[in-house]
């Protein structure tokens, strides 16, 4: 039995946490997915050839085992965590007021972070979990949070309708989403002193021949503006982030510690990776409002900005080492969306939906889903 199995992953996380497994609709037992409440709600791995096949979800072995806090971030792991943005800027939730943006001076809020989420209510294809905390932000306004998260599995009939390709019989697949609402739970929320967003974000293990595929709407930059913002952490290379006219193709091998984002005038409702070593096909999808392009996003880079709430939608993380010899925190690869700003009155909710579909199977099959989903031939991949 692999040490990189499902079997072994789920075992492991039942010695340490509270594991509920999840099933999809129509497949038995073969397809499942694990999700660990106390583990800050996390979606933590998945699998789509029964307990003795492939586990997608990156897992933080050492960090769970220890039972220790970290000060700083609690990286579990997991395919799908929430987390509220912006990570930088003068409403940052990371950094406290005055300091540096420097990652010694980076610490992920406490209250989605550490704390467990209790279940409400569960049964095999769906669990309901809730939490409350407070976060203050750099500028010192404190946010009274409420929030729901509901994983369900996906099963194949409802596949086809959300991303208007049917995958065929012979390829296997596990699906799976998450419905976060949140709730304003205090006084009102104003963009004078800062708004948060939810932000869903997906650990995986690094692919060295794969890459992160990100579809975009094409035009001239004078009316969109860029295609990605490419430099978060410093200029990115050519060959670690491929821009096409309507596409970028990023590198995920867990190397070298990168990110990139598209803003709302660009951003479509899916992106995704794919694994030529594996043939696995994983795509995210989520629900973007009509009109982004017109709507606050916070943006989350390290310094005090001109513009707080022109950030992007959707991003994806690379791993690697700050500086060398610093470490790093997986090495993993991330796939993130966010909601817009939760500008809300005193009960008002915001509701962001995040979907995970993996497929595994022929390339011909996986390419023509490629496709059509993504309008991205997976042979770019390899030039």
């Amino acid at each position: 039995m692999s040490a990189e199995n499902y079997a072994s992953d789920v075992k492991f996380l039942k010695q340490h946490t509270q594991v509920v497994e999840l099933t999809s609709p129509g497949a038995g037992k073969k397809h499942r997915v694990a999700v660990a409440p106390q583990l800050a709600g996390r979606v933590m791995t998945s699998c789509l050839e029964g307990p003795d096949g492939a586990s997608f979800g990156w897992l933080n072995r050492r960090l769970i085992a220890s039972g220790k806090e970290d000060e700083h971030f609690n990286n579990y792991g997991g395919e799908d965590r929430f987390w509220l943005g912006p990570e930088g800027g003068q409403f940052a939730l990371w950094f406290a007021e005055g300091e540096a943006f420097e990652t010694t001076h980076w610490k992920t809020p406490a209250g989605f972070d550490r704390g467990g989420f209790t279940i409400t209510s569960q049964g095999s294809h769906s669990v309901v979990m809730a939490t409350h905390f407070d976060v203050t932000n750099y500028s010192g306004t404190t946010f009274h949070c409420a929030v729901r998260r509901t994983i369900s599995t996906i099963g194949r009939d409802r596949v086809g309708e959300l991303l208007g390709a049917t995958p065929p019989d012979s390829v296997r697949m596990v699906a799976f989403s998450s419905n976060n609402t949140l709730v304003n739970a205090g006084g009102d929320w104003t963009r004078d002193s800062g708004l948060v967003s939810i932000w869903i974000l997906g650990q995986f293990k690094p692919l060295p021949h794969g890459k992160v595929i990100v579809p975009f709407i094409p035009g001239d930059e004078k009316t969109l503006g860029p295609a990605a913002t490419t430099d978060y952490f410093g200029p990115l290379a050519d060959e670690r982030c491929r821009i096409a006219d309507d596409h970028l193709l990023f590198t995920c091998d867990g190397q070298y510690r990168s990110k990139i984002g598209i803003a709302p005038a660009r951003a479509r409702n899916v992106l995704g990776s794919y694994d030529p070593d594996a043939g696995t096909l994983t795509l995210v999808q989520f629900n973007l409002p009509g009109g982004a392009a017109k709507l606050p996003y916070v943006n989350s880079l390290w310094k005090i900005q001109d513009h707080p709430f022109a950030g992007d939608v959707v991003n994806s993380y690379n791993d690697g080492e700050e500086k060398p010899g610093a470490g790093q925190l997986g090495p993993f690869y991330e796939i993130e969306t966010s909601s817009p700003a939760a500008d809300l009155t005193a009960g008002e909710a915001i509701t962001h939906i995040h979907r995970t579909f993996h497929f595994a199977g022929e390339y011909d099959d996986l390419n023509k889903l490629a496709v059509k989903v993504l309008g991205v031939e997976l042979n770019e991949i390899a030039r």
